[in-house]
């Protein structure tokens, strides 16, 4: 893993709440998801990328948020700009 990802920084993932309980954009659509993120700069919820939307990382494509957290557990962060994992 590299060191020093800013994008980390200052970020306090219990101050961001999801916006929706499941992913907002399949729940528009009524599709299924895998698995959850949520998008740690505004609060918003995609499934990942196994699934078939890939609504999480399309959300980072759209607005350039550059950092996720797994749901429900948050037990894990990812930086897509510097594809690395935070703590």
């Amino acid at each position: 893993m590299q060191k020093g990802c800013e994008h980390f920084e200052g970020i306090k993932e219990d101050q961001v709440n999801p916006n929706t309980e499941g992913c907002e954009e399949c729940e528009k659509e009524g599709s299924d998801w895998v698995a959850l993120r949520m998008c740690l700069i505004c609060g918003h919820v995609g499934c990942c990328d196994s699934s078939p939307g890939i609504h999480a990382t399309k959300h980072h494509e759209n607005t350039g948020h550059p950092i996720m957290i797994a749901l429900p557990d948050r037990s894990w962060k990812w930086c897509y700009i510097h594809k690395q994992y935070g703590q």
